[in-house]
């Protein structure tokens, strides 16, 4: 079962990863190529799975578009206007699921942009992941799933997070 220390310690261990491989403060996101292109770490010819376009999701090429900023020894997101309108409202996401527990089925995972390769692998900063809280439990595979749920635009998480998907259910 995941604790919260163990939450705490992954997203901790991402805003770390993200400091030390990208500083002063850091823009943007994970490495991605034109809208709609599939590219992104795991590009065209890829053997792992890639994110199909869809019109009726959030692109991770918006999500991913918020810049950081310093203080007390913490980056902190500084999101611009088009995504802070986007905070509280019903929106659809998709990527792949990083469970936070162990079992076949999960209500609370975080969900990337890009595939997991390894389990030891971070695939990218914070601005790369929505933390999800679902509704019912939504089974655990390799490819991506959309789920929709109300956005929360996080400014100042404990845990280090910048998007939060509350009352998600799958959409096919």
């Amino acid at each position: 079962m995941c604790t919260k220390a163990a939450l705490s310690s992954l997203l901790l261990a991402l805003c770390f990863t993200a400091q030390a491989q990208l500083s002063p403060p850091i823009e943007g996101g994970v490495p991605s190529g034109p809208p709609g292109s599939g590219a992104g770490v795991h590009g065209a010819g890829s053997p792992f799975p890639q994110l199909k376009e869809r019109s009726d999701v959030l692109p991770w090429s918006f999500l991913t578009n918020v810049k950081t900023r310093i203080e007390k020894n913490r980056v902190l997101p500084v999101f611009p206007p088009e995504i802070q309108a986007l905070d509280g409202k019903p929106q659809r996401v998709q990527g792949f699921m990083m469970p936070l527990e162990p079992g076949e089925k999960q209500t609370h995972f975080l969900l990337s942009s890009v595939p997991l390769t390894c389990s030891f692998c971070l695939p990218g900063g914070p601005e790369s992941m929505v933390e999800v809280r679902s509704k019912t439990p939504i089974r655990y595979g390799m490819e991506p799933v959309v789920v929709q749920g109300r956005l929360s635009v996080l400014r100042d998480d404990p845990y280090g997070l910048y998007y939060r998907i509350t009352d998600a259910v799958p959409v096919k």
